[in-house]
């Protein structure tokens, strides 16, 4: 009789076992159709992580870019489903982005019809697209799990509903279960430094609610007990939020209600709002208007900004140091010393005087620059990742390089051969990390270009560049060459060095020339860009 107890402890001991061990690896068809994780706990309510398209509309073939993001996690899975019955089988088919951190997998014997994680690896942002299958219904809903530690996760995250052409509108499906929702909403502030009147318009399941808040420097908005407006009326169609309402001018003092007859800066953003109303930190730069409004004034484009001033400034001078300047003091230095070594200016050699002089503006430039972000954050910003830290690097090694540039060495001194090193090492180091500094700070949210425009520009720079050093070292090294040659043969040597010296002269001037209409061109293109948003 103790065989059967044996075996039922056995059988318990594996049915616990297995939730526990997690899915690691990503592999997690077992939960194709809960999307839940079986690691012995229930799912948090409110969503820390959002998934966002790069359109609302699709065709049978067409592919949607799919974006999930949001604070550090370990593990997804992300799958698209009717928007009217959540609860069917995965549709539709997977492409990859980046193999290293995604993988596909075969849900409802749909072949890559769900995206999972790869590793436990922490991961911030995951970029997979969804091809619409022939047989796609009318509307589609993105949803995605995510586990941000083992006991810590979120199932059934909703993202955007996609439509095919002529489709009704679509309208948030209502959850029976405790799930999560989030929906997106426009916020509009009527601002004062550090005391905001704000009015918010969220959608809930079916409806739009507009409500009155309170926001305190960046804490969360605090939501008003009376609700000061009237003759409130929404809309919510094609995937868009639209709301309008009245409120009177004048308010009772003891309701810390702004009077609308006076002017205000006007922000407006969007974010995500959970069941029970929870306001979470819009994922976007605001709209900020570039000067004061009266809200009761007549009807105008006011337009705005998503990029504050001091940061737009930030990036606008950190591209002119990094591309333009720093770059021509590079290549005058490197292969103008010959070409410039009798020209002379204030009593220097003119190729050092160039030098010196960009240099030395690329060093005021970044300091000026290095300043501003601080100034706008007050302090040190944690949602900025590595660019902060490696922007603090680039500076030390730009004021280094300029210390070190005071204390050169004579010509002939012994360790001048040391300092030539060191200088060289130092300002290559700097260069490096200031461009992938710029590649890290022209995609966060308070400068944000244009994307992909801008990896592409700047990997179109940094092309530009190493094309023009190859191209002069080549010339260089062909040139040492026929010098060479010549004094071999011993024919008309004065004559014969003269000329190739002033053919090398005017290949490198021309090349220069063009080199800096190139970086001034790339300059242009950023500055309009920063100018744009």
């Amino acid at each position: 009789m103790e065989l059967p107890g044996l075996a039922f402890a056995v059988w318990m001991l594996i049915c616990f076992y297995a939730p526990v061990g997690g899915y690691p690896n990503g592999k997690v068809r077992e939960a194709c159709t809960s999307m839940v994780p079986c690691h012995g706990s229930s799912p948090q309510l409110s969503p820390e992580h959002t998934i966002t398209v790069n359109g609302t509309e699709f065709k049978p073939g067409d592919s949607i870019e799919v974006h999930l993001s949001g604070p550090v996690f370990e593990g997804f899975f992300i799958q698209a489903r009717d928007a009217e019955h959540l609860e069917s089988p995965a549709l539709g088919s997977f492409m990859l982005a980046d193999r290293g951190v995604s993988q596909l997998l075969t849900c409802a014997h749909t072949k890559n019809s769900a995206v999972s994680h790869t590793s436990k690896a922490k991961k911030k942002h995951i970029k997979v697209y969804w091809i619409a299958p022939g047989n796609a219904p009318k509307r589609v809903q993105f949803l995605a799990t995510v586990v941000k530690k083992y006991k810590i996760f979120w199932v059934k995250i909703p993202g955007p509903i996609v439509s095919q052409p002529n489709a009704l509108s679509p309208t948030p499906p209502l959850h029976a279960t405790s799930e999560a929702v989030s929906t997106s909403h426009p916020v509009s502030y009527l601002s004062k430094p550090g005391d905001d009147d704000a009015y918010l318009c969220v959608g809930e399941d079916h409806r739009v609610r507009a409500i009155t808040a309170y926001l305190k420097e960046r804490s969360p908005p605090v939501l008003d007990s009376e609700n000061a407006l009237e003759d409130v009326s929404w809309r919510l169609a094609d995937g868009l939020l639209q709301c309008s309402f009245r409120r009177s001018i004048h308010l009772p003092a003891h309701k810390g209600r702004f009077n609308l007859d006076a002017s205000y800066y006007i922000f407006l953003a969007d974010g995500e709002a959970s069941e029970g109303g929870v306001i979470h930190k819009h994922q976007q730069q605001p709209l900020i208007t570039n000067g004061i409004y009266n809200i009761t004034g007549l009807p105008q484009d006011i337009g705005g900004s998503r990029s504050p001033r001091l940061i737009k400034a930030h990036g606008a001078l950190m591209f002119i140091a990094w591309i333009t300047t720093v770059s021509i003091g590079v290549i005058v230095a490197r292969f103008f010393k010959p070409v410039w070594s009798y020209s002379f200016l204030f009593g220097k050699e003119m190729w050092f005087q160039v030098h010196r002089m960009l240099m030395l503006t690329t060093v005021m430039l970044t300091s000026i620059s290095f300043v501003l972000p601080f100034i706008y954050r007050g302090g040190w910003s944690q949602q900025a990742g590595f660019h902060p830290y490696l922007g603090c690097t680039v500076m030390a090694l730009a004021i280094f390089q300029a210390l070190m540039a005071g204390f050169r060495p004579s010509r002939h001194a012994p360790r001048r051969q040391l300092f030539n090193w060191f200088h060289w090492c130092t300002g290559t180091a700097a260069r490096i990390l200031a461009v992938v500094t710029m590649f890290l700070g022209m995609n966060l949210a308070a400068l944000d270009l244009p994307d992909p425009w801008d990896t592409y520009t700047m990997i179109a720079f940094v092309t530009w560049h190493v094309g023009i050093d190859v191209l002069l070292e080549i010339h260089s090294y062909c040139l040492i060459r026929k010098v060479e040659v010549i004094e071999y043969d011993r024919v008309q040597i004065l004559q014969s060095l003269t000329s190739a010296e002033a053919e090398g002269r005017l290949f490198k001037q021309i090349v220069l020339t063009i080199y800096v209409c190139g970086n001034i061109v790339f300059l242009i293109a950023f500055l309009a860009a920063i100018n744009q948003i």
